[in-house]
Order: structure tokens, then sequence, then C-alpha cells
């Protein structure tokens, strides 16, 4: 016999699915969320928890199944940047760049006055008329998440948007790299972004202390007789190693 509506076990979500999600947003410095982001669990179930946890106010619903977690600031809690939640929204793979990039991952408060992003298509979304939109990115970030696409377009620009000191932006920068898979995920795809990126991405890599097996692939990309201008995140300890000049 199916379960009477009215039933106390009716409608409600099992206590380890809700557990689940609930560990996962507390214990991840992830700021959005999504439905996919637990497939591993029941869906429906999911997606009550994360519409529970929005009540809560422990995360802010900013479009369909996407949500923000705030963080605290000395101003109060945190908001969500339009440029991010416009990445997180699109069908089209779009990914932060610029000072929106810089906004995204914590190395600017600043909003730019255009918001700018960058894309592997061919052109830009019709829905982000009015933004600087960059194209014909490499066709390996077209299933990034919205902060690793992030972290390429700050390395392409050598971090120069950060508002830190150099050893403030690169502590940053490997913090948001030590994240879960983040860094092997990023060192795969940027095997096609341009020479620089891989090698700060390689001496950021270094510096993490991840094993030969991830960074070998980087390494081995570069001409040894390269030097690449990495800007502020010349800063890092292993720079030299990875061709700095």
């Amino acid at each position: 016999m199916g379960q009477d509506p009215k039933s106390p076990g009716a409608n409600t979500v099992k206590p380890n699915t809700a557990a689940v999600v609930r560990d996962r947003v507390a214990g991840s410095d992830a700021e959005y969320w999504r439905h996919s982001d637990f497939a591993d669990l029941p869906a429906s179930a999911v997606a009550m928890t994360l519409s529970r946890l929005a009540r809560e106010g422990v995360l802010r619903r900013v479009g369909k199944g996407v949500y923000y977690r705030p963080h605290r600031t000395s101003l109060g809690p945190s908001g969500p940047a339009a440029s991010a939640v416009a990445a997180q929204t699109l069908r089209a793979p779009v990914h932060p760049a610029g000072l929106s990039a810089a906004n995204v991952l914590g190395l600017s408060t600043q909003n730019p006055r255009r918001a700018e992003y960058a894309t592997p298509a061919a052109g830009p979304p019709t829905s982000l008329r009015g933004a600087v939109v960059h194209t014909r990115r490499p066709a390996a970030r077209a299933g990034l998440p919205v902060e690793d696409g992030a972290i390429l377009e700050t390395l392409r620009e050598r971090a120069r948007h950060s508002d830190l000191s150099p050893r403030r932006t690169i502590d940053r920068l490997l913090r948001v790299l030590s994240e879960e898979d983040r860094f092997g995920r990023l060192a795969a795809a940027a095997l096609e972004e341009p020479p620089r990126v891989r090698a700060i991405l390689g001496a950021l890599g270094e510096e993490l202390g991840m094993p030969e097996s991830t960074l070998a692939p980087l390494r081995e990309s570069l001409n040894p007789l390269s030097r690449f201008d990495f800007g502020a995140l010349g800063a890092l300890r292993f720079a030299d190693r990875w061709q700095a000049k």
C-alpha cells in the first residue's frame, strides 16, 4: 500500500540525505551550489534540502536551481557577484574574466563598470549584450565550474586585477586551488591554455606540494628555452623553476 500523504513520514527528506547535503555545504569553501553538485543523491531530497537551507538563511537562491552561500565580511554577509550569478545560470559555457574574475576569487572587492566574461564559443551569448566577452577560449574549459574558469583567466592576466599584495594574492590562489580535486582538473584543462598559464599554474602546484605525476605534463608542455612574465605572481617560491623572467 502507498504511504498516507498525511502520515509523519510523507514529504520528508531522509535524514542521511539531508545530513550529507548540509555537511558538504558546511565543509566546503564553494560559494555556489547547484542540484547537479549532488548527483549521487536522490534529486527530490536534494531539492528539498537546498530549499530548506535557503529558508534558514544558510543559502540564498540566486537562480533556477542555483544557490549562493554568503560568508561573513567586516561589512556583514557577502552578496553574490552579478558576473558569477550570470555564469552559473547561462546555458553557454561562460566564466568571469578580468576584474569580474578577481571579484569572484576574493582578490578584489571592486565591481567592474561592465561585467567581463570568457567563453569557448565563437560568439558571445545574446543575453550578455553590454558586457565584455572574450570568445574562442580553449574547448577544455567547457565543463569547468565558474571558479575554475576565473582562475585560468586570472593566471592569463598575471593577477593584475588583484587588490592584494603579491604574497596575499598567491596565498589566496593557493587556498582556492587546494580545494578537493581542483588542481588536477585545472592542470588537465591548462594544457590547452597559453604557455604562461601552464607555467604559473605549475609554480603554484609545486608550492602546494602537488605530486610530480600531476606537474610533469605541465612542465613537459613548456619550451625549455622560453621565459614567461609572471607579473605579481613572480613572487611564487618556485617561479624560477617554472621559467619565470
